[in-house]
């Protein structure tokens, strides 16, 4: 087994979620799709709830925003005319959803809906979120040994304390310090890595990021921080030149943590 030790100076393991903690075909064969299965029958059962009305009047902001692009989805305002007038907006959100999701686009008021709708699965048992084997055991060890354990993935906050609070090892919350999203900046961008480590409140080369995306592996990389680009079945293969670059894992116990000795 290849071991990798972790520089002393470590006491911070940030992980990315999708393709490092959890496998890319739960994300996408089954959170993805969920949505575009479930929308019409989710907006029709909360309809009349304000958070759905937030939901919907966010997306119609954003239709507003995307009117100049080619294919994009406009969603009426009420006309005042009932049950027809319902059915109509609701048939625009679903399309005007399905094509930003088409699109993989990331807006802040598709996210909302989908980390809500999520919500309601996760919590009504409908689906749980599945973990690679080696994570748990591998992220109690750590903990053990004293390091802390902070998540950063562009998925919000709330859709990342679903997955770890029904996830198929039980709620596993506990073992999480705190969590980050694309509020902080974009995994792309290395000021991001450095607002992490002054939230923390240690130094960026106190931390070691985890993840499989190699542009994120570098802008950490950039702000200091320690890095292992994570090899799991199902993730976006690398270029020799970054195999030869980064330290590779392709399990969680890989890693070895001097202080545990």
């Amino acid at each position: 087994m290849v071991v990798l030790s972790v520089p002393a100076e470590v006491t911070v393991i940030l992980l990315d979620i999708e393709g490092t903690t959890t496998p890319i075909s739960f994300v996408k064969d089954i959170l993805f799709p969920y949505i575009k299965e479930n929308v019409k029958e989710y907006l029709q059962t909360h309809w009349e709830e304000e958070e759905c009305q937030q939901d919907v009047s966010l997306l119609r902001k954003q239709a507003e925003e995307d009117a100049h692009l080619e294919g994009a989805v406009p969603i009426p305002a009420a006309s005042g005319n009932g049950v027809a007038d319902m059915q109509q907006m609701i048939q625009a959100v679903v399309d005007n959803v399905c094509w930003q999701m088409s699109l993989d686009r990331k807006t802040t008021a598709l996210k909302q809906l989908q980390g809500h709708m999520w919500r309601a699965a996760f919590t009504a048992g409908r689906m749980k979120a599945e973990f690679f084997a080696d994570v748990v055991p591998a992220v109690r060890k750590w903990r053990e040994a004293g390091m802390k354990v902070y998540i950063y993935s562009s998925g919000s906050v709330e859709a990342q304390k679903l997955l770890f609070g029904h996830s198929t090892e039980g709620d596993i919350l506990e073992l999480v310090d705190g969590h980050f999203d694309t509020k902080i900046g974009h995994k792309v961008e290395s000021e991001s890595y450095r607002k992490i480590a002054s939230s923390i409140g240690c130094s960026t080369n106190n931390i070691l990021f985890l993840t499989d995306v190699t542009v994120e592996a570098s802008a950490a990389e950039e702000a200091d921080v320690h890095v292992a680009v994570v090899v799991r079945p199902g993730n976006a293969g690398l270029t020799d030149d970054e195999k030869t670059y980064y330290s590779l894992i392709t399990s969680f116990s890989e890693l070895y943590l001097p202080s545990s000795t």
